[in-house]
């Protein structure tokens, strides 16, 4: 971090000159001494200082200045850097006005021009103010900020974006003190949120996801524009397939449009994968693997929208969202499910503003006392829930089966059991949602009877079926009617290959319609919706990629 600064104002050049040469002489290898020539100037340059997340320990402003007087510029600083310590630079007539600023803007100190010689008359009164600062400073900032509002969906997709790239970043109201700070310093309202300020102090306002990875460290273009292996989607099976990949020896590149880790990401804790007995969380999970996979070599790719797969002799070509193309010799497949959309009145409204797809883990720390609703009964909703009965009164499970047995691991459904505020609700179905800017009110129905009952809750999280992200594929890809991959015996017929199939053998296991392309993990038809087969199909789908790269 850049040392703290010592901010001077005075419109007369020579005077601004004398005290920050004075200043700079006795306290230059400490503090930054940044000069201004008008208030409206050094305002700017505090601002810029809030942006970056630096501090300001002492400002020195000169009372008799044009357009804003060092009184009017001190009021308006300390919204910026309350902390800091104030001083106003007076000529002997001012005095009586420099007593007035000390009820105004809490004044520490008036000093009168000139003040030869500083030994005595300028240093021991900033000694004094720096030891005072010091003892409190302004808190250093080195993350990332994102200002925005409770109910905001543009600002929880900012956060949640965050969060599961494993950014980590501070979350500031914009209706609260330090985020309406951020906000005025970037010349901005409270309803221009969200805001993200990043380390160097840029402020992005309402950013799109690909403009705030290029501006938070994480990769968004390709190094090359040939591969021997592309891995799309950056879960379980794609991370286990950029692994395998690149250790052994294949150019790899990972392409991912929103987050690593996929669903098993979001999870709170699994604990059934082998070699964890205390559990993983699914970020700890992906962490790991991430870092694993850059250490061999792969390039991971965020916020790449692959929008086409074509085939041109051996070479197979993804075309992105942006116009933009990577080709590669072999391609994998691991762009997983998302979960299915709850058709009730209301909700897609109120989506990001209390209703919520996954475990949205970043707003569990706000449901502390309040009650909450899981829809979905597979393991994914009861790791939600285990998590969220950490802070929440009361979690409500609501299903609509008679029991979780027939969708959940026993283990979780044991730990459910012994959780006191946790309730599953069988026979139950969420039939609708309202609310003033964010859900307040929930219907639940029993289909058995038809008897619908009003709840009151701002919180819903959605677990639901599981929907293939492959509408990208069109026709390139043979698929099942739900949209699944079609991989190795399920592309037989009759024992007839695929159609347009060229090679003299069968499909390999894992392999596509369109040979050197591979499926892996949950978009894969027939396959084990589980973290663990999931890897070890991103791991299987190399070792068939190295027997089909033999042949070519």
């Amino acid at each position: 971090m850049a040392n703290p600064a010592i901010l001077t104002v005075d419109d007369d050049p020579a005077v601004s000159r004398s005290v920050a040469r004075d200043i700079r002489r006795r306290y230059g290898d400490r503090y930054r001494v940044v000069r201004a020539d008008s208030g409206q100037a050094a305002l700017d340059a505090l601002r810029e200082l809030k942006l970056r997340g630096e501090q300001v320990a002492v400002m020195l402003a000169d009372y008799r200045m044009p357009q804003m007087n060092g009184i009017q510029f001190l009021e308006s600083a300390m919204d910026i850097f309350p902390r800091a310590r104030r001083v106003l630079l007076t000529a002997y007539a001012d005095t009586e006005a420099a007593i007035d600023a000390i009820n105004i803007v809490d004044l520490d100190h008036y000093l009168l021009k000139p003040w030869n010689p500083p030994e005595e008359k300028l240093y021991p009164v900033v000694d004094a103010l720096l030891d005072a600062w010091a003892a409190a400073p302004d808190e250093a900032i080195n993350d990332i900020r994102v200002v925005g509002h409770r109910w905001s969906a543009p600002s929880y997709k900012v956060r949640d974006f965050l969060a599961r790239n494993l950014v980590p970043y501070r979350w500031l109201l914009a209706d609260e003190a330090e985020g309406g700070r951020l906000l005025s310093a970037a010349g901005l309202g409270v309803d221009d949120v969200p805001l993200v300020v990043t380390p160097d102090g840029s402020s992005l306002v309402k950013p799109t996801e690909a403009g705030l990875a290029a501006h938070v460290g994480l990769t968004t273009k390709p190094a090359e524009d040939f591969y021997d292996l592309v891995v799309v989607g950056a879960g379980p099976a794609g991370l286990g397939a950029a692994v395998y990949g690149a250790s052994e020896g294949l150019r790899t590149v990972l392409l991912e449009q929103r987050a690593t880790g996929g669903q098993a990401g979001q999870s709170s804790r699994i604990e059934n994968y082998l070699g964890f007995p205390d559990g993983v969380s699914g970020a700890q999970l992906t962490d790991r693997a991430r870092r694993q996979a850059l250490r061999f070599g792969a390039e991971i790719l965020t916020t790449r929208e692959v929008v086409g797969l074509e085939s041109g002799g051996s070479t197979r070509l993804l075309r992105f969202g942006d116009g933009g193309a990577i080709a590669a010799h072999t391609v994998v497949l691991a762009t997983g499910v998302s979960y299915r959309m709850l058709e009730a009145p209301g909700l897609a409204e109120l989506t990001g503003r209390g209703v919520f797809y996954g475990s949205a883990a970043t707003e569990a720390p706000a449901c502390a006392g309040e009650e909450v609703y899981i829809v979905g009964g597979a393991n994914s909703a009861g790791q939600a829930a285990m998590h969220f009965s950490r802070y929440a009164r009361k979690v409500h499970i609501l299903i609509r089966a008679g029991d979780l047995r027939r969708s959940m691991s026993q283990y979780l459904i044991d730990q459910i059991e012994g959780r006191p505020n946790i309730e599953v609700h069988p026979h139950t179905t969420v039939v609708g949602g309202e609310g003033d800017g964010h859900l307040q009110r929930l219907s639940l129905c029993d289909p058995r009877s038809g008897h619908v009952k009003d709840v009151n809750t701002s919180w819903l999280f959605i677990f639901i079926g599981a929907e293939p992200r492959t509408d990208w594929l069109d026709k390139s890809i043979q698929r099942d009617d739900r949209g699944f991959v079609l991989t190795g015996p399920d592309l037989l017929a009759d024992g007839r290959r695929p159609p347009g199939w060229s090679l003299p053998r069968d499909p390999y296991h894992l392999e596509c319609s369109m040979p050197g392309v591979f499926a892996a993990g949950d978009v894969r038809a027939t396959s084990v919706k589980r973290v663990a087969s999931a890897v070890g199909e991103g791991a299987m789908a190399v070792s068939l990629i190295h027997r089909y790269l033999e042949t070519q």
